[in-house]
């Protein structure tokens, strides 16, 4: 079977996942471009026995080689490993999201542009002269929504007549309005450059660079000119002040053009709604922001919790005859223990925490389908400047919400290193979905109605957590002038995409259920084995002695052994805090040998919980945890884009030491309230 590639480029939120997922579904890969830290994604389909290879670069305003992220999208356009690059642009904003088209305008690759969310320009009542487009650039161009996988064909009849379509983009206006509005200098590099380019980069798309003081374009010419040449290429570059700001001058201009001649709009500017004046404005945007976060949890938690209770009445109902007819069946009591104590109950804890985790997905992907998200980013961008961050750096804190580890590599859009690793410090508090999907259980068990207030405490101290942290590590490593502010364009308002979204959650649910299975069922097979005793008296086995040994030390904290073994479980991977406790707390005590028919019983499994722990007990475990190192996971992609161990260590070790710090706090508290 044939095959070719193609590479999606795109400027950030313009579809690139969107589609890229939508096409490849679960045949996708990552992992990082060699050398860097910059996340690659590879995917395949087949479409009319052809088999398509799709690389996601990483979405990036521009090709300038300011960052790793940048440099490899550059790197491997430039390698001819795609046989097509498809720019995607966002239909409803092309003034800002063609900027990419025209910064690639003058590279001799086959592309196309996707004229992605038409449904939206469409609302806007925007009607885009698709054939006009197409005349003006050259290439073909394909409207589309990528939410919506029944609007793809337009994509896949330009794959079936690729050869015929492919071309590359017509630079020609771009390059005169470089010459008129840049000057003499410009053209002059053009003379020195061979006119048909050099490699794939045409002679105008150099200049441009040149112009730009492009690093990597610079190295290029340099090596590719007489040494004479390129004296006068540099002497050159050198009259011309502001060479960036006036090539991006020259594209916007160039944009601007293309949209008058070929984008009409039949309705007026509509204004905004009250609520989104409010949602943005300085006195009401972050009460509502703050509002809008919390009553997402508690939706959160409305729609999880009765799933959760559903899955432990469900797996409840099934491991008693399940027990009972291994026994009769002559398996070994111990081999029966082993399956419906340590991996049945185990299990059942993966599935409830894969329905929490549902349950804030759905609501959280809800609110940034809607573009409600993005507001967040922009009220808070004040208080990230406070905290010495570059405004952007809100959205590590919000991708923790998903997975610490996709905050940690989502520093990576932060330029200045110090402040990298000041964000990374500050994001492991936030608490990642699996986080939740503890906190949600053991807060509901033991609290039930107030486990609401429970968490609220939580992201009280969380917030108190981030200012302690900043004043630790601040000094060292923020510095004033590497404070820069926050530039983005707000998308608008419009409806959620319900298909692709609840696609997006169910995948996210799936990944973290493999996760959780695979982390639970380890640790509590694990805690098992030190556990079990051939007699089911707990006194005689391996963990007991251990526990009993150190928990006149775990109590000053708060935490009985059992508690602080899951406390430092927790540690390799929120998830196997769930494993210890299914090992450690189970109907019989601590997984006694299985007699008679008597087997687990996930409801009388809580019982023995509330029976066992008490609530200052449970309140500082839930801070410990809470507060503990996110995983061994994101501790390692954080020695990843850090590239240094020594800060790596004491922001563990800092973690630790404050969530058994807050958590002996949590104890004393509760032992006063409760």
């Amino acid at each position: 079977m044939a095959e070719k590639t193609i590479a999606l480029l795109g400027q950030p939120n313009s579809g690139k996942s969107t589609l890229f997922n939508g096409l490849t579904g679960s045949r996708q890969h990552v992992g990082n471009w060699p050398g860097k830290t910059v996340e690659r994604k590879d995917g395949f389909f087949s479409h009319n026995g052809i088999t398509y290879k799709i690389v996601d670069l990483p979405g990036t305003y521009s090709l300038s080689a300011n960052s790793d992220e940048e440099i490899v999208t550059r790197n491997y356009i430039s390698s001819g490993e795609a046989d097509l690059v498809c720019i995607l642009a966002d239909a409803s904003q092309l003034n800002r999201s063609l900027f990419m088209l025209a910064d690639y305008a003058g590279i001799h690759v086959p592309v196309v542009l996707l004229l992605n969310m038409m449904d939206i320009a469409e609302g806007q009542g925007k009607k885009i002269n698709v054939a006009g487009l197409q005349k003006s650039l050259g290439v073909p161009v394909v409207p589309m929504v990528a939410a919506d996988k029944k609007q793809y064909q337009p994509f896949f009849n330009l794959l079936e007549n690729l050869e015929k379509r492919a071309s590359f983009l017509n630079a020609a206006k771009l390059e005169q309005l470089c010459r008129k509005n840049i000057g003499d200098e410009y053209s002059a590099i053009l003379e020195l450059l061979p006119k048909q380019g050099i490699e794939i980069y045409s002679a105008s798309w150099l200049a441009e660079k040149l112009l730009e003081q492009d690093k990597l374009a610079l190295s290029f010419v340099q090596g590719k000119t007489e040494p004479g040449i390129f004296e006068k290429i540099k002497s050159l570059i050198s009259c011309v002040k502001d060479g960036n700001l006036r090539t991006a001058d020259c594209k916007f201009k160039w944009i601007d053009t293309l949209i008058q001649e070929n984008v009409t709009s039949s309705k007026k500017k509509t204004s905004r709604s009250r609520f989104d004046k409010a949602a943005t404005s300085k006195r009401w945007g972050k009460p509502i922001a703050i509002g809008m976060i919390v009553l997402g949890l508690i939706c959160s938690m409305l729609i999880g919790m009765p799933l959760m209770e559903l899955v432990g009445a469900l797996i409840s109902g099934i491991s008693t005859p399940l027990a009972n007819w291994l026994l009769s069946v002559g398996v070994a009591s111990v081999i029966v223990s082993l399956l419906c104590n340590a991996v049945l109950t185990a299990v059942t804890f993966a599935l409830q925490m894969a329905c929490y985790v549902f349950g804030i997905s759905l609501v959280f992907g809800f609110m940034e389908d809607i573009g409600y998200m993005a507001r967040i980013s922009y009220v808070f961008d004040n208080t990230m400047t406070k905290l010495g961050l570059q405004g952007k750096a809100i959205m590590p804190f919000l991708v923790s919400f998903g997975c610490n580890i996709g905050g940690v590599t989502g520093t990576r859009v932060i330029d200045s290193w110090g402040q990298r690793i000041l964000t990374i410090a500050l994001s492991w508090v936030v608490p990642c979905a699996s986080t939740w999907g503890v906190v949600g259980l053991i807060s509901g068990t033991f609290f039930g109605g107030k486990a609401v207030f429970v968490i609220l405490s939580l992201f009280a101290v969380a917030f108190l957590h981030i200012y302690i942290t900043y004043k630790i590590f601040g000094r060292s490593l923020n510095k004033e002038n590497d404070r820069t502010g926050l530039i983005m364009e707000l998308p608008p308002y419009h409806k959620p995409h319900w298909k692709t979204l609840l696609g997006s959650v169910f995948n996210k649910m799936g990944s973290v259920l493999k996760r959780a299975l695979s982390i639970i069922i380890c640790i509590s097979v694990i805690f098992w084995l030190l556990s079990y005793t051939p007699d089911g008296n707990v006194t005689n086995s391996i963990i007991y002695r251990i526990g009993t040994f150190i928990e006149p030390v775990t109590m000053f904290f708060g935490l009985p052994w059992q508690l602080f073994m899951a406390f430092v479980a927790s540690a390799m991977g929120k998830e196997s805090a769930l494993g210890v406790m299914a090992s450690l707390f189970n109907t019989a005590g601590i997984w006694g040998a299985i007699e008679g028919t008597s087997a687990v019983d996930t409801a009388a499994l809580s019982t023995n919980l509330l029976s066992t722990i008490s609530q200052p007990e449970a309140l500082a475990f839930l801070f410990a945890f809470f507060f503990n190192m996110p995983c061994l996971m994101a501790l390692a992609a954080t020695a990843q884009e850090t590239h240094s161990m020594k800060w790596t260590v004491r922001i563990a070790l800092y973690y630790i030491l404050s969530a058994l710090i807050l958590a002996t706090i949590a104890y004393h508290v509760g032992c006063v309230i409760f």
